[in-house]
């Protein structure tokens, strides 16, 4: 009786992480970068006060505000490389943040769920913004018409998002516009 007893725990298994994954909806585990240790990741001196905001670093949030400010100016100066590589690291730095959030998260949850809760908001803010930076990376990648980059960025984003999301919608539309898909998406239930 060893093969059911397998069976079931496998089943229990993959039963609790969808209920978890439909619980949490934390959008953190879509996209898959280079793991980025902080000998590769230029800081910038903290700031000087005592408060206990996170660094202004490049693995910060700041940091990767920083990023994506960067990259807006240089699309705005049509310095299309510079904004994608400014992305690039904006989403790794985003990426990363979330996920560590959601280690976190996993970690305090049932211990302290005022912790644990504050880490999954934490994980959602700076997955949302990694999936923001994804888009502006594919889009960036279609400027320059670079339609085999943008691809994989948009799909990504639509499948962290969610198709029915405000920034899900605009990326398979994107993904319409290109060509990759055939059918328009309203984002209402429409018969099959």
């Amino acid at each position: 009786m060893l093969i059911p007893d397998m069976i079931s725990a496998r089943l229990t298994k993959i039963l609790l992480s969808l209920a978890f994954i439909a619980i949490s909806t934390v959008p953190v585990l879509a996209q898959q970068t280079e793991t980025t240790t902080p000998e590769t990741i230029p800081t910038e001196e903290p700031e000087s006060d005592n408060s206990r905001s996170q660094p202004n670093n490049f693995l910060s949030l700041q940091g990767g505000k920083q990023l994506m400010s960067e990259a807006s100016e240089a699309i705005n100066n049509q310095q299309y490389e510079v904004a994608a590589d400014k992305l690039q690291k904006a989403r790794q730095v985003f990426n990363q943040l979330s996920n560590f959030y959601l280690q976190l998260f996993n970690n305090f949850s049932g211990i302290d769920n005022r912790v644990a809760q504050s880490q999954r908001g934490k994980a959602l803010e700076t997955g949302q913004m990694r999936d923001e930076a994804t888009y502006q990376l594919a889009l960036v990648h279609r400027a320059q018409e670079q339609t085999e980059l943008s691809v994989p960025l948009l799909v990504q984003v639509v499948n962290s998002q969610n198709p029915t999301s405000e920034l899900g919608k605009k990326a398979y539309q994107q993904l319409y516009e290109i060509g990759f898909v055939d059918e328009p998406f309203t984002g209402s239930n429409a018969e099959n």
